[in-house]
């Protein structure tokens, strides 16, 4: 039996080892091609500025086509759209750096739906760490990740460990979108919550992909008295428990000794051994920016307070709220530290 075991586990590092060596094998692909469209484009670009520049692409691709009938990606607009991508990113210093770090149907994606360098560089390092496929890449340009990431309110900053602070900025946006419930304009918290429930994979989805369900009116007691929580998640990168309130009108001072409480009786009474402590979530139908400020001023618990909504619109507000271009590149330096 001993002996079994030990096959096994040599068969398992074998295969983890194939798995890996077939990753790096996609990287170094995926880096050979996009440095093939960068050349192409680059030389695309450079002859734009001759007389026949624009006139030699579609001889180009169709030349292209029938040299390398088995390979696909030269067509006139590809070839247009790596012109684009050198264009756009030789002269960005954020990103020429970041062209070979993911696919280049992202790269396009990307491209085409984010005009700000800034928010270029974000997305890209987010596909990265995140592993985020083409459909949750666009999901999340869609959904605003971007600006609803930057204007997060916690208190993360003066309540959690250095090492922590900058993955679990990533983990609270400003606002989620619940699209995909089915609710009136006028519902109650218990029929936000069952709908959220019901719709697990997209509320984990809108969440961020390192949230896992651990249930819903999760109860905690202390001494003979019960008390239960609306969801309970875990982050895996984050190694902890998450609390999450959930409330149909606007953020009240009062939820914060609310959520503080239960972040007590999770970090004496459920949290493991090896977890961190737990953090919270309260997600309203409105705040004052200012009243959550000093609410979570004075708080010792890392505490997040957010918004949702159940359609897909972004506050007009948003783009004044969002930091200086100088602020921004901190921010996105800091999230992104390995």
């Amino acid at each position: 039996m001993q002996l079994q075991k030990i096959q096994l586990s040599f068969i398992a590092e074998i295969k983890t080892k194939v798995r890996q060596a077939q990753y790096e094998a996609l990287k170094t692909v995926n880096v050979k091609l996009i440095d093939l469209y960068w050349e192409i484009g680059k030389s695309i670009s450079e002859k734009q500025s001759e007389s026949w520049g624009k006139s030699i692409v579609p001889t180009l691709s169709k030349e292209l086509q029938m040299e390398f009938p088995g390979m696909s990606g030269f067509s006139v607009s590809n070839l247009w759209q790596m012109a684009q991508f050198y264009t756009e990113y030789q002269g960005s210093e954020n990103l020429q750096p970041l062209v070979g770090e993911i696919s280049w149907t992202k790269h396009l994606a990307i491209m085409n739906k984010c005009k700000d360098n800034f928010e270029r560089q974000f997305y890209i390092l987010a596909t990265k760490k995140f592993g985020w496929t083409k459909n949750v890449l666009i999901h999340q340009i869609e959904n605003k990740t971007y600006e609803k990431y930057l204007l997060n309110q916690t208190n993360f900053e003066t309540t959690l460990p250095s090492e922590m602070k900058n993955q679990a900025y990533l983990a609270v946006k400003d606002e989620y979108t619940f699209d995909f419930l089915n609710l009136a304009d006028e519902h109650s918290e218990s029929l936000l919550e069952e709908d959220l429930v019901k719709n697990i994979r997209n509320f984990l989805l809108e969440m961020g992909n390192q949230f896992a369900f651990v249930g819903n009116q999760f109860k905690v007691q202390v001494d003979d008295k019960e008390y239960f929580i609306d969801l309970l998640l875990y982050h895996r990168q984050l190694q902890c428990l998450v609390a999450v309130e959930l409330k149909i009108g606007e953020f009240q001072p009062e939820y914060k000794g609310k959520m503080e409480f239960y972040l007590s009786v999770l970090n004496d009474k459920v949290k493991l051994d090896n977890e961190n402590d737990a953090i919270g979530i309260i997600i309203c139908k409105e705040k004052n920016r200012t009243v959550v400020e000093y609410s979570l001023k004075t708080s010792q618990m890392p505490i997040g307070v957010a918004t949702y909504v159940t359609h897909h619109k972004l506050p007009q507000n948003y783009k004044h709220l969002l930091p200086d271009s100088k602020e921004i590149s901190e921010k996105i330096e800091r999230y992104f530290v390995k």
